[in-house]
């Protein structure tokens, strides 16, 4: 089966939004996203410096590994599973959380699907 990423450039609206960020976007949306069916993994990175001076267009990186016939199929089970209220035991704190920011405390930088072409192993590989 291919196998995608599916990668999101974000950060906190605002400096006074950090926190909010952290708690709906860090420690609750990466995790309710990572349920959704065909979804193998989550993860979020927050950015530590630019590789050899580049300019960099985001503070946070999400980035989804997913394994589905193609990125469409991925992206309708994911909107179908985020629109259900009651998807898996965390999804009603996830949602409680929003409403109680008065939304999602996040800023989009880009968002898209990208398909496995190769792979190669370091190093340090475990498997």
């Amino acid at each position: 089966m291919p196998r995608f990423v599916l990668i999101g450039l974000c950060e906190p609206p605002s400096a006074d939004k950090q926190a909010q960020f952290d708690e709906w976007f860090v420690d609750q949306h990466i995790e309710d996203t990572a349920k959704c069916p065909n979804f193998i993994r989550g993860s979020v990175f927050k950015l530590a410096g630019p590789h050899l001076g580049s300019e960099t267009v985001s503070g946070y990186l999400s980035l989804y590994e997913v394994e589905a016939p193609s990125y469409e199929e991925a992206e309708r089970v994911l909107n179908e599973w985020q629109r259900d209220p009651n998807a898996w035991e965390g999804r009603r704190t996830h949602l409680e959380t929003a409403e109680r920011f008065d939304g999602m405390p996040l800023a989009v930088k880009g968002s898209g699907w990208y398909e496995l072409l190769k792979s190669f192993d370091g190093p340090q590989a475990k498997g």
